[in-house]
């Protein structure tokens, strides 16, 4: 959590795990019981979705709670993700959120060993000049976790060879946005590739998007209640 910031209570982030999981689903993000979600409770623990559940099953005591030392407390088994998604909140403090899919065409992609280059500007969403894609290892092994990692250094997401995309963020709508934006990318660039001829911007173009993504988008704070489909907000404030 950042400074000054007050976490959700148990119950709130629970709920709000759980929609975040259904929301896979809804945007097209995954499918089955693949793919999995956690979001940070404080320094030392996080919540994850559990092993291979129907999210739309899914009640607050079926959300495990995790430390960073890895072990689990509660009535179901983690995801067999576990392992990245407690590497990065240990390595990574700004993020507290974490969105793992199998996403088709990002998916797709990670099995052809390709990241997404500079092709758009839109790229920079990630946090770099590119998305790059991790070697691959077995899922739910240290190697895997390491090899997000080294794949993760200054970007917020990234691809896994033959398996899938990890997108993290400062909240879980943040994350999931950014999983969204990334199969997204990944569409539109199977689909110039299938052209043929892909034109990539420079590093300096990339170096002044980056650097206008600093303060891209809206900076109002949102409120966790009205996440995921909950009550509409108040009438837009200002103009």
């Amino acid at each position: 959590m950042r400074d000054g910031e007050r976490p959700a209570s148990g119950a709130a982030l629970r709920t709000q795990l759980i929609a975040a999981c259904r929301e896979l689903t809804r945007r097209g993000l995954t499918h089955g019981t693949s793919g999995n979600v956690s979001a940070r409770c404080d320094a030392r623990r996080f919540l994850i979705s559990p092993s291979g559940m129907d999210y739309e099953t899914l009640q607050a005591d079926d959300v495990p709670l995790m430390d960073l030392e890895g072990r689990w407390f509660g009535a179901r088994r983690p995801s067999s993700e576990w392992r990245f998604h407690r590497d990065i909140f240990r390595s990574r403090p700004e993020v507290d959120a974490i969105v793992h899919t199998h996403s088709p065409h990002a998916t797709a992609l990670a099995c052809t060993g390709r990241g997404i280059p500079a092709f758009h500007y839109m790229v920079a969403i990630a946090g770099g000049v590119d998305v790059r894609c991790a070697a691959y290892h077995t899922f739910g092994t240290q190697e895997l976790s390491q090899a997000a990692l080294a794949a993760l250094q200054g970007r917020k997401a990234c691809l896994l060879a033959n398996h899938g995309v990890i997108a993290t963020g400062r909240d879980l709508q943040s994350a999931l946005a950014l999983a969204g934006e990334v199969e997204n990318l990944a569409r539109q660039y199977s689909v110039a590739l299938s052209l043929g001829g892909v034109t990539l911007l420079d590093e300096a173009e990339m170096a002044r998007v980056l650097e206008k993504f600093r303060n891209y988008g809206q900076q109002d704070a949102v409120d966790p209640d009205l996440l995921f489909g909950g009550a509409e907000p108040d009438a837009a404030r200002g103009s």
